[in-house]
């Protein structure tokens, strides 16, 4: 019998394509199906999920859509007498009555967000005779593919699927090695029970996402424009055999029987028609959408969608490669790696594929034109997912999309810029209706209505609920693309005017004692600190991150003023605000302060750095600039330790490699693969969250490039065990393309190619020489290590090849 298997798979017809076995340093692969959703394997197109389990005999495959949400358009006022409690928080703050502060916050707060729903299950039940034998499922996160592939009785079985970004569809192949053994029965199922038809080579399920029972207000209605309701987003989506050589029939399933060969097409849409536009009442046609999806691939074959897929792919993902010397992809499954890793086992190739895994799960999760990734990107199985996969804007959000830029994937940036837009729209009225205040805030969380009220439902703890600042944070977003992609028509007809609206909501927002410019209420979110009077407490006045988020927006306002040669005097106000923002401060235990005074932590460990915000994602504390700072910057670092959750663990990476520690960085690296890091790759929170993911492929481009700072520093944080190696495609803000190559720890070779013709300048360790330019060379000494700061002139995309000296 192993003979006539082993003679099979080599015979194995060319017509049946079936994929080969190749463990490649950008394959995901096991050797049994997904027990699990954390095993499944996740595909996307930005709009479409899929989470694919790999069961031979009961295909499992997980559907979302990134629209599906519950509820309808924001209730822009739904707390009317929220602002009369301002000044007694105020009040109260100033008094050192903490109790009453918290009391009045509360009153202050109003409806949670709705939640990011699933589209459901498709079920493909799959009959054959005898044992499961030479199991194989993997995703090939080179062309975004997954593959299963299984053998019993002799008989080899394969799938193979993708979601295509051109076409829109999810697109399945089934095959068998020999003719006529293909026996299928497809289902669909959903949390909640809907509508499910069969009919003309189809099965359909249309549903409607539930009304939230725990709605602030209003448990049965969502109340729309004041005066009518809006009663839950439609949705539908179908499995359309396409292609297929067997006998086709429905009972309470799809089944065919017979085949050699069949091609599933899903196609899936929403009622979604805008942000503010109820879904039901006036939303979209989405059985009309999906039949037009289905229409427009009609006669396509499948080798002709895969490889429209792919190219589409390719075009963002091959922009970057990166390899580390000595790496070589072990030939055993991923979550034996995972284990073997855990215990110390070294795996350069597990280190580079993460890194580019969270590459593939921008692409994605996020596409223009679309909906920013949420809390799973675009992969959730519940109706009642964690933290309700909203967007939260005290960190989360952020860290989604820190690698955009930097990994050659500037475009996916595009979702977010949009949805920025739309909480400002929104975020004006809260600022009026809540505070009496110009500009636009966003508080803790948000979600596809660009809700922007505090949250809590009179409930929540202010350390979340009521954190004020979204709108100076989101602002960043908005500055960092324009620095990276170099765009002048974008920073001044888009991203100024948001910015310059952040800025008058903390013009308002900002109280002047005593020659200082304080914010009340703050919080230091999520953190709790102990009073010297003995009390917890979650609510104070100017706590550092505040002041440095403020900073932070308030520079990038000065330089994109100068930069467009444009409302100087509105430049010229904020400077003076800026220079009266309440300072940083050094504590006793030589650690940054995070609070208005010097105050021990409820918990030393906690997972959020917030008054770290300087050091990243912002850029106004490094050891160039402040020692002192820095190092207190770091001290904070060791108090807080190098545990924490998935995402926190991200975060710190990012931060040592700012301060210039890549082993440091690369330690903490190794602590998010072996303890928070799902079979799967995904992070977990725990449970999973995507932005640990995010989070850690743009600590590693910190490792590599910095250029917060004006300058391209090469190599900055380059651990010990990263010793050789190769990137090619990272980028610099001022849009510059740098591929590097190092050895022994030095940079060995090095281009750059200039986007836009910006001036360059290059920090490094070495001497350069800049090959069809004149350059000027400086010194700069940082800790008795030279370096070296190399400037030149540029042309629009022309590359300089680098030198070493």
């Amino acid at each position: 019998m192993k003979i006539l298997r082993m003679f099979v798979a080599l015979l194995i017809s060319s017509a049946v394509q079936v994929k080969a076995q190749v463990k490649h340093d950008l394959l995901l692969w096991y050797d049994r199906p997904a027990k699990e959703w954390n095993e499944a394997l996740p595909l996307g197109n930005g709009r479409l999920g899929a989470m694919v389990f790999g069961d031979p005999a009961k295909e499992l495959i997980q559907l979302n859509e990134e629209t599906l949400w519950t509820g309808g358009p924001a209730n822009l006022n739904p707390n009317g007498d929220a602002k009369k409690y301002l000044s007694d928080v105020r009040k109260a703050l100033f008094s050192d009555d903490h109790e009453a502060a918290v009391h009045y916050l509360k009153k202050m707060q109003g409806p949670d967000t709705q939640k990011y729903q699933p589209m459901g299950d498709l079920i493909i039940h799959q009959a054959f005779d005898g044992e499961v034998e030479d199991y194989h499922r993997d995703l090939d996160i080179s062309n975004a593919t997954s593959f299963t592939s299984f053998i019993a009785s002799g008989i080899q079985y394969t799938r193979e699927m993708f979601i295509s970004a051109p076409d829109q569809v999810m697109v399945i192949k089934l095959q068998t090695s020999k003719p006529g053994t293909l026996n299928l029965s497809l289902d669909n199922d959903h949390p909640l029970a809907f509508q499910k038809s069969i009919g003309n080579h189809e099965l359909v399920l249309t549903g409607k996402a539930r009304i939230d029972d725990q709605e602030w207000g209003n448990a049965q209605q969502y109340q729309y424009a004041d005066t009518e309701s809006c009663n839950g987003m439609r949705f539908e989506w179908r499995v359309r055999v396409a292609q297929h050589d067997g006998l086709v029939s429905a009972d309470s399933l799809l089944h065919i029987k017979n085949a050699s060969e069949v091609v599933l097409i899903v196609a899936a849409a929403t009622s979604f028609n805008g942000f503010n536009t109820c879904p039901d009442k006036d939303g979209k046609d989405e059985k009309a959408v999906v039949q037009g999806y289905i229409s427009d691939i009609e006669g396509k074959p499948f080798d002709q969608l895969k490889e429209a897929h792919i190219a589409d792919y390719k075009f963002y993902f091959d922009r970057l490669s990166f390899r580390l010397a000595g790496q070589q992809a072990p030939d055993r499954p991923i979550d034996e790696r995972l284990i073997n890793y855990k215990e110390g086992v070294e795996d350069k190739a597990l280190e580079s594929l993460y890194f580019q895994f969270g590459r593939y799960l921008l692409i994605s999760s996020s596409r223009p034109d679309g909906i920013p990734a949420n809390l799973q990107g675009i992969w959730n199985k519940s109706i009642d997912p964690p933290w309700r996969s909203n967007y939260t804007t005290n960190i989360n959000l952020q860290m989604n999309y820190w690698p955009a830029g930097m990994t050659n994937l500037s475009e996916m940036n595009e979702p977010l810029i949009d949805h920025i837009a739309r909480t400002a729209h929104n975020g004006l009225q809260t600022a009026k209706n809540y505070y009496n205040m110009s500009g636009w805030a966003v508080h803790h969380n948000t979600d596809i209505w660009a809700q922007t009220n505090p949250v809590g439902q009179g409930e929540g703890d202010p350390k979340w609920a009521n954190w004020s600042l979204g709108s100076p944070w989101l602002s960043q977003h908005l500055y960092e693309h324009f620095l990276f992609t170099a765009d002048t028509a974008y920073l001044r007809d888009k991203a100024y005017p948001l910015m310059k609206g952040a800025a008058e909501f903390c013009l308002d927002w900002l109280i002047e004692k005593e020659g200082q410019l304080l914010t009340a209420p703050s919080t230091s979110p999520e953190n709790v600190y102990i009073h010297p009077k003995g009390y917890q407490g979650t609510v104070t006045i100017a706590s550092a991150m505040d002041m440095e988020i403020m900073w932070d927006l308030f520079s990038n306002i000065i330089d994109a003023s100068e930069i467009l040669g444009e409302d100087s005097e509105f430049a010229t106000k904020i400077k003076q605000k800026r220079d009266m923002l309440s300072p940083l401060k050094i504590g006793k235990k030589g650690n940054l302060v995070e609070w208005f005074g010097d105050w021990e932590d409820e918990d030393p460990e906690h997972r959020h750095v917030s008054h770290l915000f300087g050091l990243h994602p912002g850029r106004q504390i490094s050891p160039w600039i402040n020692k002192d700072i820095a190092e207190a910057s770091r001290r904070t670092l060791e108090m807080r330790g190098d545990g924490g959750t998935g995402w926190s663990k991200a975060w710190k990476i990012n931060f040592w490699a700012r301060l210039l520690d890549g082993d440091h960085a690369y330690k903490v690296f190794q602590e998010l693969l072996k303890g928070s890091t799902l079979n799967n790759l995904f992070d977990t929170h725990p449970p999973f969250q995507i932005d640990g993911n995010f989070g850690g492929t743009s600590g590693v481009g910190e490792m590599l490039l910095q250029s917060h700072l004006g300058e391209i520093t090469l190599l900055p944080a380059l651990p010990a065990a990263w010793s050789g190696g190769e990137i090619n495609g990272l980028v610099a803000r001022g849009n510059f393309t740098v591929d590097m190559a190092w050895q022994d720890g030095r940079l060995f070779h090095a281009t750059i190619t200039s986007g836009s013709g910006l001036p360059c300048m290059l920090k490094s360790k070495e001497k350069l020489e800049i090959i069809g330019a004149d350059a000027k060379v400086a010194e700069l000494i940082l800790d008795g290590q030279t370096y070296y700061i190399t400037s030149f002139d540029t042309r629009k995309d022309q590359t300089y090849e680098i030198n070493i000296l």
